[in-house]
């Protein structure tokens, strides 16, 4: 079941990716390139730092559910761009996910809950950092509009604070990205976003 709801949220954003490639007039092979950092890049990086083989490259899956959502957007990015509200719930989901999925395997593997946290947030928003910086864009964690990393560091943190006190398994994680999500879809939904300098007035 767990390797069912990553392969969903590695689709997820892995349309996003693919969407990207799209508004960039990249070719399917840069389509495919940023589908798949968008999806895989996070838990890459973080199973790197934890010194242990990417879980990218232990099942086909991980691999082919990129090039399979690279392929629909090639197609019928039209349609795709279309229904971008669904998927960015769905985002949202697969953000919550991964920031609770990220840290448990984090904290299994030894690591402090404050690093543990840190790695969960690399985890779920990693990938979209690699794809801004591939597509020549300022990556988004840097102008944190409508709480993206927020939400994953808050879900992550509550993750490890479950893990301390001994509350493991499906429950904790189920309970971590599920706060990671509703604070991500308040965000979009009242538009809210990370404080600005003292003095510095928002763009636009």
């Amino acid at each position: 079941m767990s390797e069912i709801l990553d392969l969903a949220g590695i689709f997820v954003f892995a349309l996003t990716g693919a969407l990207m490639g799209v508004r960039k007039r990249l070719d399917v092979v840069g389509m495919a390139v940023l589908a798949s950092m968008t999806a895989l890049g996070g838990g890459i990086v973080r199973d790197l730092i934890l010194n242990v083989r990417p879980a990218a490259f232990q099942s086909l899956g991980y691999v082919l559910v990129p090039l399979v959502a690279t392929v629909i957007v090639a197609f019928w990015h039209p349609h795709v761009a279309r229904v971008m509200p669904a998927i960015m719930i769905l985002d949202a989901a697969g953000l919550g996910l991964f920031c609770a999925v990220g840290t448990e395997k984090a904290l299994e593997y030894g690591l402090n809950p404050l690093h543990a946290t840190l790695l969960g947030v690399t985890t779920a928003v990693g990938g979209g950092m690699l794809r801004d910086l591939l597509a020549g864009e300022i990556p988004t964690l840097l102008y944190d509009r409508q709480l993206y990393a927020v939400p994953a560091m808050v879900g992550s943190a509550v993750m490890a604070a479950l893990y301390v006190y001994d509350l493991h398994g499906w429950p904790a994680t189920l309970a971590a990205a599920v706060i990671a999500f509703v604070l991500r879809i308040a965000a979009m939904r009242y538009g809210w976003r990370a404080p600005l300098a003292r003095g510095v007035r928002p763009d636009g």
